[in-house]
Parts: C-alpha cells; structure tokens; sequence
C-alpha cells in the first residue's frame, strides 16, 4: 500500500511538472523606419509598452495571409519590424522579422515564417492603429 502511494505521488508530481499553461507572449517590437531606397532613416525604435504590444497583436490578428506567396514589390518597404515573441516559459524570445508597407488606407506585409507569407490589412481603422503605433507622430 505505501509502495502504491509514493507511485501515485511521483506519477502526480511528473504530471504537473511536464504540463504547461503558457501561452505565447509578444514582448517587445523593434522597428526600423526606411527611407525610399531601403536606408535606415533615424534610431531604431522599441515597443515594450503593454498597451502598444496589444494594439500590434490586434491588428496583426486581423491580417489575412497567403502563404507560401512570393510577392514582388516596386519600392521598399517603409517599415522594418522584429516581433519579439516568448514561446515557453523560461526560454529565449524567438524573433519574427516583418517587412511592412502602407498605402493609402492599405498595409502590405511580408513575413519569412511560410505560414505567413505575404498578407493585407484593409481594416481602415486597423491599418491606422498599425500605422500610428509603428510610426508615430507621421
């Protein structure tokens, strides 16, 4: 019977310790704002505030890709993104490079992650916020 519980308790003990509740984590964005010809136009930029993180994922969630799309485009991207993203707990960030380019009340957005590919905002009002919190003040 003692040999019974002592199992029981190892095998309740591994349980807990091999599940994991963690959801993935956005913790911060670097951007890079381009000029027309594909030069760095200024200082990097970090987003770390929660608030801002939150408007990117939102707006990132509304993006509808097709993947495994090879987009040729005619200028340079405006906007260089790194999405810093934390996939399990106690390990590093893994890092999503995003090229973006808005156009009027469009934004167009290339991913390296082939489940991504090339994707399209047209949410007027996402665009905006996308737009507002890569490029603020322009």
């Amino acid at each position: 019977m003692k040999k019974l519980a002592i199992l029981t308790m190892i095998l309740i003990i591994f349980m807990t310790g091999c599940s994991s509740d963690f959801q993935p984590q956005l913790t911060r964005v670097d951007v890079q704002k381009l000029t027309k010809d594909g030069n760095k136009d200024g200082e990097e930029r970090i987003i770390a505030s929660k608030d801002e993180l939150q408007t990117l994922e939102q707006a990132f969630q509304k993006i509808k890709w097709s993947p495994k799309t090879k987009p040729e485009m005619t200028r340079k991207e405006d906007v260089l993104a790194v999405f810093f993203i934390q996939e399990e707990k106690n390990m590093p960030e893994s890092l999503y490079e995003y090229r973006v380019w808005f156009e009027g009340e469009t934004a167009t957005i290339i991913s390296r992650m082939e489940n991504e590919g090339y994707g399209r905002l047209t949410d007027k009002t996402e665009v905006h916020d996308l737009e507002s919190a890569l490029l603020p003040g322009e």
